[in-house]
């Protein structure tokens, strides 16, 4: 079946507007094929939007149907709809091939879906620890291993950005899960080394570390006044970030701007990490 145009190479993107270089052109995405996960709400649906603005095909990826659905209504582009429990082997290969099927490629893979329950180690059972490393680590690895493995074959280059967290680089403690902190500190570790596993592919493996962010998965963490005052506190810009403040870091790594940089994690934490 016919597809989206090809993509541009690097090379091709020092074009020139109006006596100069264009400096915005490598973060487009015209034509391509960029899958996001956990894309019925928060951050997700915010990521689909963005890589939809910036001419992406995007293929939305969660469990909830209804909230997908309502997620690419609000898209301009050739958008596709994909309900899967990503803790299930068989469904995310599905996810992935139903992609492949419409568009015959995967260009862009956002590894967003994650899952956060804060608890204390103490009273965390190994079986609450087991099922966030599936969905905030072993669901990432997967989905990237079939994305990449597409793309290999195909002999074409592709960007995989993984959203990690602050608690994959600096202990949280006041807001403690063990599970999340050891899942989202392997999806560095992962990032990194499949970055050098594939960078001779021309696939680049990228990550997002945000910092707090108002979202569904946070609204608890907000509806705490003292848990507000101690990250603002803490964090030297002194309040928390806004959706659309990641929107640059995303589009960055999704895109050619970013042609020459792989295994990197990229903190967007209003310089929680920095103290």
């Amino acid at each position: 079946m016919d597809g989206p145009s090809e993509a541009p190479a690097p090379a091709d993107l020092h074009t020139l507007a109006a006596g100069g270089i264009d400096p915005l052109a490598a973060f487009r995405l015209d034509g391509r094929v960029a899958m996001v996960t956990g894309a019925s709400s928060g951050l997700g649906a915010r990521f689909a939007r963005v890589l939809d603005a910036a001419g992406a095909h995007v293929v939305v990826v969660a469990r909830r149907r209804a909230r997908l659905d309502e997620v690419a209504g609000t898209l301009t582009g050739d958008a596709l709809v994909v309900t899967a429990d990503l803790t299930d082997d068989d469904q995310r290969e599905e996810a992935v091939a139903v992609a492949l099927d419409r568009f015959g490629r995967v260009d862009v893979l956002v590894n967003n879906a994650g899952r956060s329950d804060p608890m204390r180690a103490l009273d965390e059972p190994v079986g609450h620890f087991r099922a966030s490393i599936e969905l905030n680590l072993v669901a990432p690895f997967a989905l990237s291993r079939l994305v990449a493995r597409s793309l290999a074959d195909a002999g074409r280059p592709g960007a995989i950005v993984n959203v990690a967290s602050v608690y994959g680089v600096a202990g949280v403690g006041r807001v403690p899960e063990a599970g999340y902190a050891a899942a989202k500190s392997g999806l560095v570790g992962l990032t990194r080394e499949l970055a050098v596993q594939w960078s001779r592919r021309s696939i680049r493996v990228n990550a997002i570390a945000p910092g707090w962010f108002r979202s569904v998965m946070t609204d608890t963490f907000f509806a705490d006044p003292r848990l507000v005052e101690w990250q603002r506190t803490r964090a030297p810009l002194g309040r928390e970030g806004h959706e659309a403040e990641l929107d640059g870091a995303l589009l960055y790594l999704a895109s050619d701007a970013s042609s020459y940089v792989t295994g990197q994690v990229l903190c967007v934490d209003g310089g929680w990490t920095a103290t």
